[in-house]
């Protein structure tokens, strides 16, 4: 059946959560696995080019860090599990469209991901990440609480 299961992951509770299902479900399907951590570009604004670019850098390596630790611990309980994992991050404003692309890039088969994202009027108005990538995603979406 999925082969090659794409786990969104912002490392929080409920995205680990959500990466413990995948992983389960790769360990019962005998399928591997790819992490996605997306980070978030940094918010600069053109008058401030000088102080930005001091600032983008430092802020990168510290987003770039972080995701590597998600990644990480998405790999241990990966490996504890006996599942293949790999693990990638990109920058993008829009979560949704860099996991609509890692699913080819990746060659994923099926995305496993939590439901969470905006709360209040913002998830009114902008919808949440899960919601996007579900019209986004050109292969099935298993959506975890």
């Amino acid at each position: 059946m999925f082969k090659h299961i794409l786990l969104p992951v912002d490392g929080s509770e409920l995205s680990l959560h959500a990466v413990d299902l995948g992983i389960a479900l790769a360990a019962s399907l005998g399928a591997r696995i790819h992490a996605l951590h997306v980070l978030p570009p940094f918010p600069a604004v053109t008058y401030f080019a000088a102080i930005a670019q001091a600032n983008e850098t430092m802020y990168i390596e510290r987003a770039v860090a972080s995701a590597e630790r998600v990644l990480a611990e998405v790999q241990r309980r990966a490996e504890d599990a006996g599942v293949a994992c790999v693990g990638s991050h990109e920058i993008d404003s829009r979560p949704e469209c860099a996991i609509a692309a890692a699913v080819s890039k990746y060659h994923c088969d099926v995305i496993v991901m939590a439901t969470h994202g905006w709360r209040g009027i913002e998830k009114l108005l902008l919808g949440s990440v899960t919601q996007k990538t579900l019209l986004l995603a050109d292969v099935p979406v298993l959506v975890c609480r």
